[in-house]
């Protein structure tokens, strides 16, 4: 329960998200996540290096770990759920 927990958090799974596709500054992943405010951005990016789901590279943007990057089949059939369920809505 702790993994849906923590993904619950509001903004938690637009993070890893985003992420996805490769590394990004904080300021471009805030951008990418109309809303968002910062303090909430760092927030979150704590908690999820805290779960060792999301790193802080060389030169200073996040990116998933090879463990976040595991979430990646289960985000992609939540998008797949998610765009039938908008169509039928």
């Amino acid at each position: 329960m702790a993994a849906l927990d923590l993904l619950g958090r509001r903004w938690t799974l637009r993070i890893v998200w985003e992420l996805r596709d490769g590394p990004l500054g904080a300021r471009a992943l805030r951008d990418h996540c109309d809303g968002m405010s910062s303090s909430v951005l760092y927030q979150r990016l704590d908690d999820l290096q805290t779960a060792s789901l999301v790193a802080k590279n060389d030169a200073g943007d996040y990116a998933l770990t090879e463990l976040g990057e595991q979430l990646g089949p289960a985000l992609t059939s939540l998008s797949t759920w998610a765009d039938a369920w908008a169509d039928t809505v």
